[in-house]
């Protein structure tokens, strides 16, 4: 019924985060399904994580952002091994899940 996309911004260096893997679960609680996973791109979007096809019913879902191999990649130390933000469908509307991720840091709205 929706689709669900996604990107990351590392704010401290004001650039997108490209490869950052990205897992979507549906579910709720300590049960969850993985649903689809992906790697972010240059731009720190994931083009395909869902097809144009593939639905989402009303439910609870979660989004997890594995950002300590990002920051160890770059040889910086992080407080956030992982990132996970959980939220819930209600619409048949688009639903984007942004990231603004820093070694010490997140946050995340409701985008468009």
């Amino acid at each position: 019924m929706s689709r669900i996309t996604t990107h990351i911004l590392d704010t401290t260096k004001g650039k997108p985060a490209e490869g950052i893997t990205i897992i979507l679960y549906g579910g709720e609680n300590d049960e969850w399904t993985e649903l689809a996973r992906g790697v972010t791109n240059a731009d720190g979007r994931i083009a395909d994580m869902l097809n144009k096809d593939d639905l989402l019913h009303y439910g609870i879902y979660k989004m997890r952002f594995e950002t300590k191999d990002y920051f160890d990649k770059s040889q910086v130390k992080t407080f956030y091994p992982y990132v996970e933000i959980i939220f819930e469908i209600e619409s048949d509307q688009h639903y984007h899940i942004p990231l603004l991720l820093n070694p010490f840091g997140y946050s995340t709205y409701r985008g468009s």
